[in-house]
């Protein structure tokens, strides 16, 4: 059996295109409360025990669209979210669960070598903040939830550990520390992709640029650094240039599909998978580090067939 490329030894010959949204992609299924477990609507990581198949059909429309990666189901399955819907004592299977169907659909897929990255998202607290209600919460706590999520996740299989949509570097930290200390406690080393999420101005949501952000956790053991969410590719570009002129991590850049529109209550984006694709291959032109690219928010394989057409004929004039 021939072993399976790593993650990092892919990212140094070639760019990694991630996939694109999960949560409007389930939406596309018009789920009603009761197809979530105990009838918790809108509990998505949920649908791991109710509908994997749909699940799995959203990981393979990616793949075909062109996706070298498919993120886990999991971005709010650390303990202290799944507390929320009476799941956090099945922590580490849980997220065991969400990592291995992920791993079953990229097995099924022999052209080229997938990769599944382990979705940790936020766990809605900001430890940072003075607020009562969002920062008055044990880090140890914080800390113990991402990492029996990390450990589950790895469990079952996924090459890299995402930390994604951090709106607070403080938490961002702790989360950084739980995958090392769940690396060690299975024994396995996976990546680690840090990112942060910036608003139009290139802050945090509590203030933080991304020369502190970057300079917090750029010596903690990451392997690769990144931006995600909240703004479309045009927003992110001042701070993808900073992040280059670094010339040490290898950088993602994983927008929204332009900045959010509110129509009738609803966040609605607008950017075309054309233009999406032509901004996210002038960054690819422009900054050698910027080595993994992907859709976040109103983005659907539409959007990840053209960026995979946009690296694809690219791939001769970028550097490997």
């Amino acid at each position: 059996m021939i072993e399976k490329e790593s993650f990092l030894n892919a990212l140094k010959t070639r760019i990694l295109l991630f996939d694109g949204a999960m949560g409007t992609e389930i939406q596309k299924y018009d789920p009603t409360p009761e197809d979530f477990p105990n009838n918790q609507d809108g509990f998505n990581d949920g649908l791991i025990l109710t509908h994997p198949d749909w699940i799995k059909q959203i990981h393979r429309n990616y793949l075909d669209a062109g996706a070298d990666c498919i993120e886990t189901n999991s971005f709010g399955s650390n303990k202290i979210k799944l507390d929320e819907y009476g799941f956090g004592d099945q922590t580490i299977d849980f997220n065991k669960k969400i990592a291995l169907l992920a791993s079953e659909v990229c097995a099924e897929y022999s052209d080229t070598t997938r990769f599944v990255i382990g979705s940790m998202g936020p766990t809605g607290y900001l430890p940072s903040s003075d607020d009562p209600d969002l920062g008055q919460i044990p880090l140890d706590t914080i800390r113990e939830a991402f990492e029996l999520q990390a450990e589950g996740l790895i469990l079952g299989g996924v090459d890299a550990l995402l930390i994604e949509t951090s709106q607070d570097i403080l938490e961002v930290k702790l989360v950084i520390e739980a995958c090392h200390n769940a690396m060690s406690k299975t024994g396995k080393k996976v990546a680690i992709i840090s990112n942060t999420t910036l608003d139009q101005y290139g802050k945090m949501l509590l203030g933080t640029n991304i020369q502190s952000a970057y300079t917090t956790v750029s010596d903690m053991g990451i392997d690769v650094f990144g931006l995600n969410c909240s703004t479309g590719p045009i927003e992110m570009n001042p701070s993808v240039q900073w992040l280059d002129e670094q010339n040490e991590h290898n950088l993602l850049v994983v927008p929204n599909a332009g900045m959010p529109e509110n129509q009738g209550g609803q966040a609605v984006y607008k950017m075309t998978p054309e233009k999406m694709a032509d901004a996210l291959g002038d960054f690819l032109n422009q900054y050698n580090k910027v080595r993994i690219i992907g859709g976040c928010c109103g983005t659907n394989p539409e959007h990840i067939k053209s960026l995979r057409r946009i690296i694809d004929e690219k791939a001769g004039s970028i550097k490997g």
